[in-house]
């Protein structure tokens, strides 16, 4: 719980629809805070998880929304100056913070950080890594981007040492340019991999790493930095490190942690004789790194192989990550956060291992900031090849791409057909519906990834399939 804040303090979240706070709005209310917030165009599951706890979400943004002055206003990333709140709260001088400022001033303090980086994997990773210090025992506090199933919200505050925080390398707020993890305070690091993103806050692939580097520079000697020896950039930014590093290989390379995954079984061997075999629930080639790095962070706070080959068994992932939303016709309908080149390729080669023998098709909306713009026009004419159909929602809101230009959806669909998978774009989320159940049939499987609410897309394709297949 804050200090400085008491219980039915009133503190009021601008953009309070983000994954991270909306999860810590809810657990402050849960705590007796009284929550008040306010964002644009709410979507499942952030605005369902609100609703749950009884926080009313004020639709728009609007000076009205604070009648007075709150105790504290959290001002989410996504909003710059010119909002109506912003400017009131600045106007009258009202206190304000950014959600990561607060969480590692009123929340760290005592703590032993465990903070999950890298491009691809955060949310899953994390959660996993929250779920066996759970059951271990160990009674942890965590940060998740998203919905984990099987604990009660994204956030919560408990009392035992560990805390486990979604490390987003992703800019704090319109007065704090720097990235939201410097201030989660790591006593261990995880490094799971590092690609070029973020095309809106990062000009070149140098200044993000320059932001890890100075990440890895907060951990201190007596930490740890558990780091994916798989990946080239990984490798490069711990070299040289005043932290002891412990590294996890898939591929049989020269590391303290390495694994073997295939079919949902992995087999797993560490550092003084450690070893499990065990059995997962996850879908994507990418989750064995996950995997290894969550079991690594795990065995550091002291968990015992069995505790931890359970644990891994008995997870069973994060909403919009592989998450089946339904099943109609015949057709299974799933939804994926997918985002950037390698991740959609990943998912979806996942997706052809779980169903071999079945037709997949590929629904994908270039949302983020980075796919919205020509940097990844190349890298995604690769990523659809486990796929037998793809479907391309033109990219929405394109006059926020700017000066950048914007990724070219009929081009990357002639492309990704020349490759032999058939590609189509379209111009919203009925006209892709319309198509797939023109052409869905009993047994299909249908992949949709973005990272937005893509116009509820997921419930209506599924009421059409109902009356179509």
């Amino acid at each position: 719980m804050p200090h400085l804040l008491k219980p039915g303090a009133h503190i009021h979240f601008v953009g309070i629809c983000g994954t991270a706070m909306a999860n810590v709005a809810a657990a402050l209310a849960g705590d007796g805070f009284q929550v008040t917030g306010s964002d644009s165009g709410a979507y499942p599951p952030m605005s369902t998880l609100l609703a749950e706890r009884g926080i009313e979400v004020m639709e728009g943004y609007a000076a009205a929304n604070i009648p007075e002055q709150p105790d504290l206003t959290i001002i989410g990333n996504a909003v710059s100056r010119g909002n109506p709140e912003v400017e009131r709260v600045l106007n009258e001088g009202y206190p304000y913070t950014a959600l990561a400022v607060l969480i590692g001033e009123h929340f760290l303090p005592a703590k032993t950080p465990v903070v999950v980086t890298g491009t691809h994997g955060k949310t899953t990773t994390t959660a996993l890594v929250t779920w066996l210090l759970r059951e271990g025992g160990l009674n942890p506090s965590w940060l998740i981007g998203g919905v984990p199933a099987g604990l009660p919200s994204g956030f919560q505050s408990n009392g035992g040492a560990p805390f486990a925080l979604e490390g987003d390398e992703y800019d704090t707020a319109f007065f704090d340019k720097r990235p939201k993890f410097i201030h989660y305070r790591p006593k261990i690091l995880i490094l799971n991999n590092l690609e070029y993103d973020h095309a809106d806050i990062y000009p070149d692939m140098e200044r993000l790493r320059e932001v890890f580097r100075h990440l890895i520079r907060l951990v201190p000697g007596n930490g740890l930095i558990i780091a994916n020896a798989d990946d080239g950039e990984v490798m490069r930014l711990v070299e040289g490190a005043f932290t002891p590093v412990e590294r996890y290989s898939l591929r049989q390379r020269d590391a303290e942690w390495s694994g073997a995954e295939e079919g949902g079984k992995l087999k797993v061997s560490g550092p003084e004789g450690f070893y499990l075999e065990t059995s997962h629930n996850l879908i994507g080639r990418h989750q064995g790194w996950n995997l290894l790095a969550s079991i690594a962070g795990a065995k550091a706070f002291g968990l015992s192989a069995e505790v931890i080959a359970g644990g891994v068994a008995t997870f069973t992932g994060v909403k919009r990550r592989g998450e089946l939303r339904g099943e109609k016709g015949g057709v299974k309908v799933y939804d994926d956060f997918a985002h950037h080149p390698t991740a959609i390729k990943s998912t979806l080669e996942g997706f052809r291992d779980t169903y071999p023998e079945r037709r997949i098709f590929a629904v994908v909306e270039p949302r983020s900031n980075t796919m919205r713009r020509p940097v990844f026009q190349a890298p995604l004419t690769g990523a659809f090849g486990a796929v037998d159909r793809l479907f391309i929602r033109e990219v929405p809101n394109p006059e926020k791409c700017g000066a950048d230009g914007v990724l070219d959806v009929k081009k990357l669909a002639r492309e990704v057909s020349l490759r032999g998978t058939k590609a189509t774009a379209h111009h919203d989320a009925g006209a892709i519906i319309d198509a797939i159940s023109a052409e869905a049939s009993p047994g299909d499987v249908v992949v949709i990834l973005s990272n937005g609410g893509f116009e509820g897309i997921h419930q209506r394709l599924l009421k059409r399939l109902e009356g179509s297949c």
